[in-house]
């Protein structure tokens, strides 16, 4: 009896002007990660727009986690809710972590592999913005949120090959001489494949959505 009435409740709408909010702030925080590995004089000014979404997504954060505990029927399970936007912020964390290590070390030249892995970011960043608004209608668009997440999971397979050859071409390139600078890229490399690693995390946040509301 109860869960008819919850039926004909109306939901909670705003969740989806959040989330896409949130995604908005993602994918600029990820083409300002893109622009800071073309290196040079640019790199503090992209550093500070990556640092300024990450900010916009930690607000957009706070308010789904308050509008969680206020409202009354929300659109899909309240813990469903709370891992997705999690895993959302994550990525954009650690856009931050990968642009915080660059000025650190005051990085200024990367390797084609960084730039490729980048363009990954950037498509990953694409594709979560996509998959934002389609959740309003998961029955309807069940199918391509599962595309999404696939082709999430298939950029982050392809992303750690890039991550395995720009290792060991930065090993042969920086052997025995320079191990700073070895050093210093496997950190940047690390950073940029995490980054890719929580936008499969969210791939496989969306997918369980689908699973458990289709």
């Amino acid at each position: 009896m109860l869960g008819w009435f919850h039926a004909l409740l109306p939901r909670e709408e705003r969740f989806f002007d959040l989330f896409a909010r949130h995604s908005d702030a993602v994918e600029a925080g990820a083409k300002a990660l893109r622009e800071m590995l073309e290196g040079g004089d640019a790199i503090p000014r992209h550093c500070k727009q990556v640092m300024d979404r990450e900010q916009d997504a930690d607000n957009v954060t706070r308010e789904v986690l308050i509008a969680v505990r206020r409202s009354f029927i929300t659109p899909f399970d309240r813990g469903d809710i709370k891992d997705l936007i999690t895993s959302m912020d994550n990525t954009i964390d650690q856009m931050q972590k990968t642009a915080k290590t660059i000025i650190l070390f005051d990085q200024r030249a990367f390797t084609p592999q960084q730039r490729e892995m980048a363009d990954a970011i950037v498509t990953c960043a694409a594709l979560v913005r996509e998959a934002m608004p389609l959740l309003s209608a998961i029955n309807t668009n069940a199918g391509r949120i599962s595309e999404i997440s696939e082709q999430l999971s298939q950029i982050e397979g392809r992303t750690d090959e890039l991550h395995d050859v720009g290792l060991q071409e930065l090993y042969r390139t920086n052997r025995p001489s320079n191990s700073m600078e070895f050093f210093v890229g496997v950190e940047i490399y690390d950073h940029l494949e995490k980054v890719v690693d929580r936008f499969d995390d969210v791939g496989n946040e969306i997918s369980g959505i689908v699973i458990e509301n289709v």
